[in-house]
């Protein structure tokens, strides 16, 4: 078995080291990551200038560009065949609910499913990344499970995010839906050296919602989400609704 990994937070870190370890115990590992930190940018990809790869002594390929440049280039230029899996992660910090939108984590699987290649995104839902070396047997163990199921869904990639506890005390997986989450404040009006008003986007406050089945609940609860999730994203239920609102008189 041969699984293609990658991420958002860029070549050096952590997670992507971690993530990296746990999947060699299960299939040939190539690794293609962005030379830097990409995280927010989504399904982007880099049009207006070429890009670089350059292998490192380990083996991995760095990237400058975007997540989704990474799994595109290595499936069409960089891997002499295409890979099994493409697992994406692990993201230092959650990718629940509407972050899935904006995850460079979550597009690089997403993009592997474009693909025809069964895809998976890992993040860790704490901030204390000590603790990732501790979920290493039972992220081991969880991987193993899904890369054997036969028949993986075509259209479907799975979301995993890890607890913000040590794995010793995680409780189980479930499978979940998204919850959603606010942010408060995340929008810092500041000035720059010259007087100038500018704008810096980030940090504030989350507030999660959602059910027991939630992903956010999940996670707070200590189990480990696993939420499965597909690009058609119409809305069927609407169809007719929407089409009795463009019909003639």
């Amino acid at each position: 078995m041969k699984i293609l990994i990658s991420n958002d937070d860029g070549i050096l870190a952590r997670g992507l080291g971690v993530l990296a370890e746990v999947c060699s115990s299960l299939a040939q590992v190539t690794v293609v990551a962005p030379d830097r930190e990409q995280s927010g940018t989504s399904h982007s990809l880099t049009l207006h200038r070429p890009l670089r790869a350059t292998r490192r002594p380990d083996g991995a390929f760095q990237l400058d560009g975007t997540p989704t440049d990474c799994v595109l280039l290595a499936l069409g230029a960089l891997m002499p065949e295409k890979p099994d899996f493409v697992i994406s992660g692990i993201n230092h910090g959650q990718n629940m609910g509407e972050d899935v939108f904006y995850s460079g984590t979550v597009a690089a699987a997403m993009e592997g499913l474009v693909a025809g290649v069964p895809s998976i995104a890992v993040s860790y839902a704490g901030a204390d990344l000590d603790l990732l070396d501790t979920h290493k047997p039972g992220l081991a163990a969880l991987l193993r499970r899904i890369t054997q199921v036969k028949d993986f869904p075509k259209e479907t990639l799975l979301n995993i995010n890890l607890p913000g506890i040590p794995g010793d005390r995680v409780k189980g997986v479930k499978v979940t839906h998204l919850g959603s989450r606010v942010f408060s404040e995340e929008i810092a009006l500041m000035k720059d050296p010259w007087g100038k008003e500018i704008y810096w986007i980030g940090g504030g406050r989350i507030t999660w919602t959602g059910g027991t089945e939630s992903d956010f609940r999940a996670t707070s609860d200590g189990y480990i989400s696993v939420t499965p999730l597909h690009m058609d994203m119409t809305n069927y239920k609407l169809i007719e609704v929407v089409r009795s609102w463009l019909a003639g008189d």
